[in-house]
């Protein structure tokens, strides 16, 4: 069968049209999901995510972000996590290379900041709690926001201490923190925290999960009273909190929260973590997509997550902290702010023509007819382009697409498949495995040789949109296979 390729350049001569995307609610809550964001929101609020690649997905393509490893000390204990210090080959949340002083953690800033003009973000997120560890973090944050007044502050805690320190992050700007919220049952809790320290001593089961909720609860009050914008992450365990998110849903849209974050739970035996060591299973791309799919009336999804590292520099999906250790840091290169302006009016540029781009893929969607949903993965190196040779790809970003238009849905990690200049059978093999259910690729090139094995897994390849928007490329894919599928029909 012949491939019908729709270009970019035919959607271009369809003039945009259609309705726009739906405006905040009045009570103050903001539309889930998905990456219609400029038009989601009060114009405030935009501009105070629209650089930060964590609570907007669109801002992740451009921007990066960096956390310093300078809270090493953790007041709970959870069954998915073993903090692990002077470890590279393992990248999930809580572990680090080197633990840095606050001093330590400025040089690192100032240097990144210097060589890195996506940087827009710095953050502690552990590899403990920052606020276990409070007057590390707040000493980094005023160290930072003295040298470099123009970067976002965040900050990332479970939440036990967070009521003892909401007014000083709110009088410090630090204007986004993340809350780990993993359920609103203590009966639960207890079965993911086998303990916590608060008030000088050790609580265990039933008191130290309710402890933890009420903490929590305080806290997430607290926060989004000030006017700070709060995401929180659940991570999501088959069998023990899959089902009771819907409940921590609702309790934390109740308070305010702007995003909520469903992560798959890391469960690697080599992790050594408790649920590791016992068997506790990871959940599949398709339950993770399942249970966000759910929580869709909820507060705003975050789906773009890649459960970094506690010392990750740079784009989401593009760790360079290996690159900024701290022996490698001869001098500080001095800061140029003109460099960061300079790649903001780019930004800007980029941003328009793909707004552009996509509301013409998506007038274009009016003259078709609609069919069923579509999952479509694009390997990409930023910049919301398909640019990325599929050999190269360490993840792909997956898209739904029908009738309304093409929405970001989350993300497929895999091992490159090119190691060495060659191809790496077991690594095709578990790429494939990991784009189950995806009915297209698209990438900027691709061999021979995977694009027969991605074939034969019924997942069709196109290099036809390289260096394309995404969105629109995926539109221009959908119209393509619809005009396929209506040739067949009159064959």
């Amino acid at each position: 069968m012949v491939q019908h390729i729709v270009p970019l350049s035919r959607i271009g001569q369809i003039s945009a049209g259609g309705s726009g995307s739906p405006s905040a609610s009045e009570n103050g809550l903001y539309p889930c999901g998905g990456s219609g964001e400029e038009d989601d929101l009060p114009a405030g609020v935009w501009n105070r995510i629209k650089d930060h690649p964590c609570y907007s997905e669109e801002a992740h393509h451009y921007f990066a972000r960096m956390h310093v490893a300078v809270a090493p000390a953790c007041n709970i204990q959870c069954h998915y996590c073993n903090r692990k210090y002077d470890c590279s080959n393992e990248s999930r949340p809580g572990v680090v290379s080197e633990k840095l002083s606050p001093e330590q953690a400025l040089q690192k800033v100032l240097t990144v900041a210097a060589k890195v003009p996506q940087l827009s973000v710095v953050g502690v997120a552990g590899p403990g709690d920052a606020l276990a560890c409070a007057e590390k973090t707040f000493e980094t944050f005023d160290l930072v926001a003295k040298a470099l007044p123009h970067l976002k502050l965040c900050l990332a805690t479970n939440g036990l201490a967070l009521p003892d320190y909401a007014d000083r992050i709110a009088d410090r700007h630090i204007d986004h923190v993340t809350i780990t919220i993993n359920t609103v049952d203590p009966e639960i809790g207890a079965k993911i925290h086998p303990w916590i320290f608060f008030d000088h001593r050790r609580w265990t089961g039933l008191d130290a999960a309710r402890i933890l909720h009420e903490r929590q609860m305080e806290g997430l009050e607290a926060l989004t009273a000030k006017g700070v914008l709060v995401k929180v992450n659940s991570v999501l365990i088959p069998g023990v909190n899959d089902r009771h998110l819907d409940a921590v849903n609702r309790a934390v849209r109740a308070r305010g929260a702007f995003l909520h974050n469903i992560m798959p739970l890391i469960s690697n035996p080599a992790h050594g973590t408790h649920y590791g060591l016992t068997g506790q299973r990871e959940p599949t791309a398709a339950e993770l997509k399942a249970v966000q799919d759910r929580l869709g009336t909820g507060a705003r999804l975050m789906r773009h997550c890649r459960q970094c590292r506690a010392d990750a520099v740079g784009l989401l999906g593009r760790d360079r902290g290996e690159e900024f250790a701290t022996d490698k840091l001869s001098r500080v290169p001095a800061y140029d702010p003109a460099q960061h302006e300079a790649y903001l009016s780019v930004v800007e540029r980029e941003r328009a023509d793909r707004r552009q781009a996509k509301k013409r893929a998506e007038a274009a969607l009016v003259e078709s007819e609609s069919g069923p949903v579509r999952l479509v993965a694009v390997a990409t190196k930023g910049g919301g382009r398909i640019n990325l040779h599929f050999g190269r790809a360490g993840e792909f970003l997956v898209y739904e697409v029908d009738g309304k238009g093409a929405r970001f849905v989350g993300c497929r990690r895999v091992d490159s498949y090119c190691r060495g200049g060659k191809g790496d059978a077991e690594a095709l093999a578990g790429t494939i495995s990991a784009l189950k259910g995806i009915d297209a690729l698209l990438c900027a090139e691709i061999g021979k040789a995977p694009r027969e094995k991605l074939a034969a897994a019924g997942i069709a390849v196109s290099e036809a949109y390289a260096c394309e928007y995404i969105e629109a490329s995926v539109v221009a894919w959908y119209l393509s296979l619809q005009q396929t599928e209506a040739l067949a029909k009159t064959a």
